[in-house]
């Protein structure tokens, strides 16, 4: 970093803060700092130590310094501050930890670091640095494993035991495999014991479950700051006890009963817990209990650690303000039984730990002059440094001012965000006739009146007027740009759904022949001393039908949307085979529909657009964050379609926030500048609102029209408008259906986007296909539509679907807690004081009023207001509008609010009664917050009922599945997808759906359309294989009945040699050497998919014999039948039956024999 680092040496102030460090004159106080330059002196003053330590007052004061510092210094890490508040929440989720914990790994390493946090880090209370480091593992090949030893251990530091290890903090053991997802690292471990060695270990990726690489050692580092050592219970539990009497006598003398009740309840259940699982809720406030001595992450820094106060009286403001805060609400928790002393003894006093930072080595960076008393300085310098006013992207300024510089023989650096932008820059600039040069890096020092431009990121840019040193971000220059960083591109396309490996006993399942039953579970079963795996599923009048193992792709599990249950089918009953064949045929209509649809707009001429222009180019550079690689092919795909002759009909898929709107933004734009108008159609008139001030915002630099037909609009603007239209000045239409009425004409319309279409009605339905006739379409939408539809419908309707979530986006924290006012006040509070806006969701519309009330009441200085579904539209709108315009701090609203709306500064939601939703509803509603870069809080609320005095393991792992770790998200998105699913192929063919459930319909789907376009499809029937082996997969394999399902089901689809070679190698992987029934069953599935392509119904074996039974219809050519009879001799026979039928005697192994005659038959099928 010369180019930054030279000109220091030679201004005076950073001389005498050198000299005053080298003597030791701490500490020293820097008055007139600005923003980034901050940053640039910190990296620089520091070089000699290993690790710097930057304290400021606010988290969004510390993310902006970590991204300037990361410029100067690439160890830049941001340490989060944790929620003491909300400790006792029951589960959440762990990114925080995972940040905390790579952090304290770098440093147990002694790894040179930066690192940034606010103040109430230091005020948290740990365990002691040298106990943290004795809780580490370390495993490699010299280890000796005793596998229950290390369960104990993993649980003891917070990992959790899982069948299939997913997510970071989790671990499972299978006999001699044991799998660790560590919290620190980007992969979970798979270490393969020989005996008790270590016999390999490897990464392995979550979503195959198979093996990445081979490792040499693992390490394993807590997945909690808060370690509960087992032998340290007894003792912790007794020092509960003790101060549980004390308090009892203080709330007795107090006549304080009902407190003393809550009290004692709560000591007793962490008790409990404690004793049971060597864990409880909210252990993070037990700290106290369990060690004597707690120190502050000051003790965990290394001996020469460099510290740097942001703003100190700043600092010292926020330190009080937090001790505060804290103690008052500990103070009411205290008053009212919810805790004892022990648990409120969380943080350290933030006198307490300043004076400890400033016996060490301390600069106090400050932009005004101010009283450091507290701080006791010893040396204080002052800089001249100023910052740079932006110049909001106007270029003629900028050269002014460059000329001015140059002339007065300044330095002069410009940074940009990428190369190319850089190189633009610097050639935007040689056309003014300004001498600058691109720079590929720090390497060289500027020569006064030189302009050098190079890439990288600073928030604003600042200048050292006596150096005459002069650095401008981009930012300063053009309106702010979002970092690009490059993708991981993500794996698969669509959601795969493996609907048996969430199968559990009492689901309901359809079989294709039987219908529809409940699944009753596996069993084994042995006849003739053969064992197989069976499957166990209950009809109607208890009849039960056991189905093998290895038929499971014949049954998938049964969804649909609605809550009622189904009703089970009869064994042997003819409604089954009625109910299908009435789907079938309702299916075959809908799929011709759909064929012929497609089949007219791709015959009709559409209009082709030219390639895109320069004006094209510019507009998509002003798009301020990093397109995700899902946009980017949708965006690819729109501007193919619509240079085409045909007529665009694309579906656009993704979830709100995922970038939909820039897509159509940019396919209008695209439109507009061949003087063809653009309607953009959404459902709601603050939908409406909000598109608009997208659109303008966007457009705002160029020639484009852009307006609004809608409620908020008066008659005579709306007039106005519309005569507009007709004349072509306007160029863009947004607008709710009013735009459908038969007063709006269009000069020339050539795109119509549609948005949330599912979401109009009938007649609007109608008239939209008016409009749609010869125009090109877009629709967006925000349920996510499957994948298995998705594959089925290619070709009859286009589609791009977003997966990968944008850059910036923070994972939500979600807290699922017993709902206490105390909370609920502390979580709205502390979202007003960052200046946010709470979202309150209660489902009940004739007591939602009297909610509202009582939360004017808890909090009165917050403006409260409700909403719900029943309410006027215009009602609904006026209060939206002023929740949307921050007029409005708390809302407490039904479900509506899952519909789309889209406010970025809403960053707290709080669902009341929680456990009353759906896990589809409680994740869209949860993804209405969190649209910003602030880090967004969730708290589902639920009351604990008295009488349900349910275990404590119950209620944690049923809860667990909310926060984002669980297989609960999986199971939302398939509600979801079910809707999009209804939505795609219109309201009747829901029903179709329901009566077969939604796999099959799929499969049928498929066929229908495949045959509607008069593809040949293979015939329907069965192949089943019965021979006298073992072919099951013994539990001490596999012993978790889930992932035996999961792989019964896979091996079921087992088709090719290569599919064969593939699960091999997985099971080889996953669970080590696969035992010889495992063999069979892979060898048989792959037999019978051979003898499926051959027309082979039955292969069953009769003593020495295999009687092979062909289908009715089979395709086989029968003129090659003597040649193969004459191949075997005696070893085969051939009857023709009304089933033909060969008989075959194998000679050596059985199952190579077979699959020879097999691949004998597969030459004699016809095409």
């Amino acid at each position: 970093m010369k180019t930054l680092s030279n000109p220091l040496l030679k201004f005076d102030t950073y001389i005498d803060i050198k000299t005053a460090m080298s003597q030791q004159a701490y500490p020293i106080v820097l008055n007139g700092c600005v923003d980034s330059q901050k940053a640039h002196f910190i990296p620089n003053l520091g070089e000699d130590f290993p690790c710097r330590f930057v304290l400021t007052y606010k988290e969004e004061k510390a993310k902006e310094l970590y991204q300037d510092l990361s410029f100067f210094d690439p160890n830049t890490v941001l340490y989060p501050s944790r929620d003491v508040l909300f400790y006792s929440a029951d589960v959440h989720s762990n990114h925080i930890e995972r940040q905390r914990m790579d952090i304290l790994k770098k440093i147990v390493e002694g790894k040179p670091l930066t690192i940034v946090a606010c103040l109430d880090v230091f005020m948290e209370k740990m365990i002691p640095f040298e106990e943290f480091k004795e809780h580490c593992l370390t495993i490699d090949f010299e280890s000796i494993i005793d596998t229950d030893a290390l369960k104990l251990k993993l649980s003891e530091l917070g990992y959790e035991n899982s069948g299939l290890v997913e997510a970071p903090g989790q671990f499972g053991i299978r006999g001699g495999i044991i799998d660790i997802f560590p919290l620190t690292e980007e992969l979970p471990v798979r270490i393969e014991l020989w005996g008790d060695e270590v016999d390999s270990i490897r990464s392995f990726d979550t979503e195959t479950q198979r093996s990445v690489e081979k490792l040499d050692e693992v390490q394993v580092y807590p997945a909690t700051e808060m370690i509960l050592s087992r032998n340290k219970i007894g003792e912790a539990v007794r020092r509960m006890k003790e101060e549980y009497k004390k308090q009892e006598e203080a709330f007795k003398k107090r006549k304080r009963f009902a407190e003393k009740e809550r009290l004692r309840k709560m000591t007793v259940r962490t008790e409990e817990e404690l004793l049971s699982f060597g864990t409880a809720e909210g252990s993070e406030a037990l700290l106290s209990y369990f060690y004597e001595k707690t120190v502050s992450f000051l003790e965990y820094l290394p001996e020469n650690t460099l510290f740097f106060i942001d703003e100190p009286h700043r600092v010292l403001e926020k330190g009080k303000t937090y001790e505060e805060e804290f103690f008052l609400c500990m103070q009411s928790r205290l008053e009212g039984g919810y805790v004892l002393p022990g648990q409120a003894d969380l943080l350290f006093g933030y006198e307490e730990i300043l004076s400890k930072v400033m016996e060490e080595p301390l600069i106090l960076l400050s932009s005004v002059i101010q009283d450091y008393a507290f701080y006791k300085p010893k040396t204080i310098c002052d800089i001249e440094a100023k910052s740079i006013f932006s110049y909001n992207n106007s270029f003629d300024q900028l050269i002014k001012d460059l000329e001015h510089w140059k002339k007065q023989n300044y330095r002069i650096l410009l940074l940009s965000s990428s190369t190319t932008r850089a190189k633009r820059l610097a050639e935007n600039i040689r056309d003014y006739g300004l001498l600058a040069y691109f720079a590929a890096d720090f390497d060289r020092t500027i020569a006064p009146g030189e302009i050098m431009v190079a890439s990288g990121r600073l928030g604003n840019g600042f200048e050292y007027p006596t150096l005459k040193f002069v650095v401008l971000s981009e930012k300063d220059i053009f309106k702010e740009r979002k970092a690009k960083k490059p993708k991981k591109k993500s794996q698969y396309s669509g959601q795969k759904i493996n609907s048996l490996s969430e199968i559990s006993v009492g689901d309901y399942v359809v079989h294709e022949k039987y219908g529809l039953g409940i699944y009753r579970g596996m069993e084994k079963i042995e006849s003739d001393g053969i064992t197989k795996d069976y499957i166990n599923i209950e009809y109607k009048d208890a009849s039960n039908l056991f189905v093998p193992a290895s038929q499971l792709e014949l049954i998938q599990k049964y969804s649909n949307l609605s809550a009622r249950k189904p009703k089970l089918n009869k064994l042997g009953g003819t409604e089954w085979e009625k109910t299908k064949s009435r789907v079938r045929s309702q299916v075959q209509i809908a799929a011709q529909d759909l064929v012929k649809l497609y089949a007219e707009r791709q015959a009709k001429e559409g209009y082709a657009y030219g390639k895109d222009t320069v004006w094209q180019k510019e507009f998509e550079e002003l798009f301020p964050y990093e397109e995700t690689e899902d946009q980017l092919s949708a965006i690819e795909d729109t501007k193919r379609d619509m240079e085409s002759h045909r007529i665009m009909d694309r579906l656009i898929c993704g979830d709100v926030g995922y970038g939909k709107t820039e897509v159509a933004l940019r396919a209008a734009f695209k439109a507009v500048q061949e003087s063809r108008q653009v309607v953009y159609l959404v459902p709601t008139t603050i939908l409406a609102q909000q598109v608009y001030n997208t659109f303008v915002q966007r457009m705002n630099e160029f020639p484009v029209r852009v307006d609004l037909l809608c409620r908020f609009r008066t008659p005579s603007q709306q007039q106005k408008t519309i005569a507009d239209l007709k004349k072509g000045q306007v160029d863009i239409i947004i607008g709710t259906h009013r735009v459908l009425s038969k007063d709006v004409t269009f000069k020339n319309l050539g795109l119509l986007i549609i948005d949330e279409e599912q979401r109009f009605g009938v007649a609007h339905k109608e008239k939209i296909k008016q409009l749609k006739k010869d125009v090109d379409v877009l629709t967006l939408t925000a349920t996510p539509i499957p994948r298995t539809l998705h594959m089925s419908m290619i070709g009859i309707r286009d589609m791009s679907v977003l997966e990968e979530p944008p850059m910036d986006r923070v994972p939500i924290q979600t807290y699922v807690m017993e709902y206490d006012e105390e909370t609920v006040r502390e979580a709205i509070n502390r979202e007003l004081r960052r200046d946010g806006q709470v979202y309150y969701v209660y489902n009940r519309v004739n007591d939602i009023a009297d909610v509202a009330a009582r939360l004017s009441k808890l909090i009165p200085d917050a403006r409260v207001d409700f909403a719900h579904g029943q309410m006027s539209e215009r009602e609904l709108e006026a209060v939206m509008y002023s929740f949307i315009n921050g007029e409005i701090d708390v809302l407490v609203s039904t479900t509506i609010i899952e519909t789309g709306l889209d406010i970025s500064n809403v960053n707290t939601m709080i669902i009341h009664d929680s456990d009353r939703y759906g896990l589809s509803q409680l994740y869209q509603l949860r993804g209405r917050i969190g649209r910003s870069n602030r880090t967004a809080y969730a708290f589902l609320m639920y009351r604990r009922n008295t009488m349900l005095k349910e275990t404590a393991e119950k209620r944690l792992s049923a809860i667990r599945e909310y926060t984002d770790l669980g297989s609960g998200f999986k199971i939302a998105m398939r509600d979801l997808e079910l809707r999009g699913a209804g939505n795609l192929l219109g309201a009747e063919q829901h029903g179709h759906m329901n009566a077969v459930g939604y796999d099959l319909y799929c499969k049928m789907l498929s066929e229908a359309v495949k045959e509607a376009k008069g593809i040949h499809t293979m015939e329907d029937f069965e192949t089943t294989i019965d021979l006298n082996m073992d072919a099951f997969i013994p539990d001490t394999y596999i012993s978790n009945e889930y992932q035996k399902l999961d792989i019964y089901k896979r091996t079921a689809g087992i088709e090719t040699t290569q599919d064969y070679d593939d699960m091999l190698e997985e099971l080889l992987d996953r669970f080590g050497e696969p035992p010889k029934a495992v063999l069979n069953l892979l060898t048989i599935a792959r037999l019978k998919a051979l003898a499926h392509r051959s027309y082979v119904t039955e292969i069953k074996q009769t003593g020495k014999d295999m009687k092979i039974t062909l289908y009715e219809r089979a395709k086989l050519n029968p003129a090659g039948f003597p040649e193969l009879m004459q191949k075997y001799r005696r070893g085969l026979q051939f009857k023709n039956e009304q089933e033909p039928k060969f008989i075959l005697t194998p000679v050596g192994n059985i199952l190579t024999a077979l699959t020879d005659f097999l691949n004998e038959l597969e030459k004699l099928v016809e095409e």
